[in-house]
């Protein structure tokens, strides 16, 4: 790793460069009557344009943002009124995808440029302007090295290490600049390992200077993803795969992934976040190299597990070969390469306020638990009714750059996630336990605390909180009802088409809806009380006392995932 890069991107020397776009947009194009997809090619251009090349001391993988904003392509009145036909999700920009790189590396935007179309091609001549611009500075500062790599990329595919990272590295800057978001990086240990392994066999690279150039590489991650949007800094969906089986059954684990770890541990900065597939015959040496990253508090690798995720997707109707080529969008939600739309994240349902909205409507007029528990299934197939209904009409800004990356495409399929499981598990097996078969609690005493906030019976309170058994300890009572509720979200969700001819799919995730949702519910009878949050993804209660990380993994593995295949993470935190 060249330090002085390293302290001079830490130290974000290089956002003396920066400026903003400078003017509006959005007027001029309403009053030119250009269409959606005209104002984002537009708008791409001029950023394009306006961009300044700067090439770092030390950096090898070039391209560094110095436009800081992009302004709307809307005027208020035409994003009214388009809200008022379609559903517009999050920012209404393409995100959550993972594009096809490896072709585009593999042959270069020249031959690209042959079959596009209008639009295309102007997008197309703003990169090779861009790059060109570079290279001239390049020849200007004495780094031949760097005017050299671009003299082939990326106008030329890719005929070594070094280049291929350069054109990665262009390729994903440009979806940045068009608007997307939330842009993946894929299985990249498995489309750059071919440039690697030539580059070593034949000498034109010895393994330090490859481990060099990938840590320059990891580095440009974090030069501009101040400027991404997301919940917080940090939440920009640069996600990398690693590792996973082929089609013969093999786990693909090589040179490249574990250069990767490296690279990710020398710098110890939160982008590209790493992922790793792994089966039940991926090497113990796998996960030692993991657990030290997440020794660092970095907060990755997160682990997919083949023997599960594969095939769970081809249960849902995909093509086998796709499914073992899978990857992660942004945060863990399974999508395919190149040929998946999908939007992995259009809602979230809140499993513990179907719980609590049948206790409220319904506990009191049941004579067992199992007519309790249809009023809860009812609840979640009426709240996915709405959903469904809310948000299938979805309309996105056109993304002709992203366009170019993607193949054929053949999954539209919109994912669900589940909201705050184990609250939900929890207050079922509470209302079991003690509603039906101890009858030791009436509906009518449940309901009064639940108002109260449990601040007129604090007896039920510990009861329910402390002494109520509960997921991640282990017990079978909880985790079982847990899968009952997964199951039913996804008998809710099953035989149901979008409008784009996808599938919908629940998922066991909250992304922010672990707040967001949590403050939409009163006291539950779990003993959680008002404005306490859920727990976080796919999790215990934060206030359950668990009997330490293996019985929190043996719990939240009882589940039947193929019921709510969209994915979610086990999430725990050692202090």
């Amino acid at each position: 790793m060249d330090q002085t890069l390293f302290n001079s991107v830490f130290n974000k020397e290089h956002r003396v460069f920066r400026r903003p776009f400078g003017k509006e947009l959005a007027e001029d194009y309403a009053a030119r009557g250009l269409s959606p997809a005209e104002r984002i090619a537009d708008r791409l251009r001029q950023a394009a344009a306006m961009e300044e090349p700067h090439i770092l001391k030390g950096e090898q993988i070039v391209f560094l943002r110095t436009v800081t904003d992009l302004p709307d392509i809307f005027t208020k009145a035409e994003w009214q009124e388009l809200k008022g036909k379609y559903h517009i999700h999050e920012l209404g920009y393409m995100s959550n995808v993972c594009p096809d790189y490896a072709r585009m590396i593999g042959t270069g935007l020249e031959e690209v440029r042959r079959t596009a179309d209008g639009l295309q091609r102007g997008i197309i001549d703003a990169i090779l302007d861009l790059a060109d611009r570079y290279r001239a500075e390049a020849e200007r500062t004495g780094r031949e090295d760097v005017a050299r790599v671009l003299a082939r990329v990326p106008r030329y595919g890719a005929a070594g290490f070094r280049e291929a990272l350069q054109a990665f590295r262009i390729y994903h800057y440009f979806l940045w600049l068009e608007g997307d978001y939330h842009n993946t990086v894929g299985r990249f240990d498995q489309f750059m390992y071919p440039y690697l392994k030539k580059d070593l066999e034949e000498g034109v690279l010895t393994d330090a200077e490859a481990q060099e150039l990938l840590d320059d590489f990891f580095l440009s991650f974090n030069k501009d993803s101040d400027l991404y949007p997301g919940v917080q800094q940090g939440d920009n969906g640069q996600s990398m795969m690693l590792g996973g089986r082929d089609s013969e059954g093999q786990d693909t684990f090589n040179r490249l992934s574990e250069m990767c770890l490296v690279s990710s541990g020398r710098l110890g900065m939160i982008d590209p976040k790493l992922n790793i597939r792994v089966n039940k015959d991926t090497p113990f040496e796998v996960y030692r190299l993991g657990t030290r990253l997440t020794r660092a508090g970095l907060g990755f690798p997160q682990y997919s597990n083949d023997d599960r995720v594969i095939p769970a997707l081809i249960g849902l109707g995909y093509d086998p070969e796709d499914a073992l080529d899978y990857t992660v969008a942004a945060c863990w939600e399974f999508i395919i390469p190149g040929k998946g739309r999908d939007i992995t994240n259009i809602s979230a349902l809140n499993l513990p306020l179907m719980a609590e909205r049948a206790v409220r409507k319904d506990l009191a007029s049941c004579r067992d638990f199992e007519a309790f528990f249809a009023c809860v299934e009812r609840e979640i197939r009426e709240e996915c009714d709405r959903i469904v209904a809310e948000t299938d009409n979805v309309w996105f800004i056109p993304s002709p750059w992203l366009d170019m990356l993607m193949d054929e495409i053949k999954y539209r399929n919109y994912g669900i996630h589940g909201t705050g499981i184990a609250s939900c598990a929890d207050s079922l097996t509470a209302v079991k336990k003690y509603v039906f078969d101890e009858q030791s609690l009436s509906p009518e005493r449940l309901l009064r605390a639940m108002e109260t906030d449990y601040a007129e019976d604090p007896e039920l309170l510990h009861l329910l909180r402390y002494e109520t058994p509960k997921m991640g300890r282990d017990e079978e009572e909880p985790d079982l009802m847990a899968r009952r509720v997964l199951d039913a979200f996804g008998r809710a969700l099953k035989g149901r088409k979008n409008k784009q001819g996808g599938i919908w799919k629940g998922g066991t995730a909250t992304a922010m809806y672990y707040l967001w949702h949590a403050a939409e519910v009163g006291a539950t009878p779990d003993g959680r009380r008002k404005d306490e949050p859920f727990g976080t993804n796919f999790s215990p209660n934060l206030f359950t006392e668990t009997r330490g990380p293996l019985s929190v993994i043996r719990s939240f593995t009882r589940q039947n995932f193929d019921s709510t295949p969209n994915g979610g993470p086990l999430t725990l935190e050692f202090a």
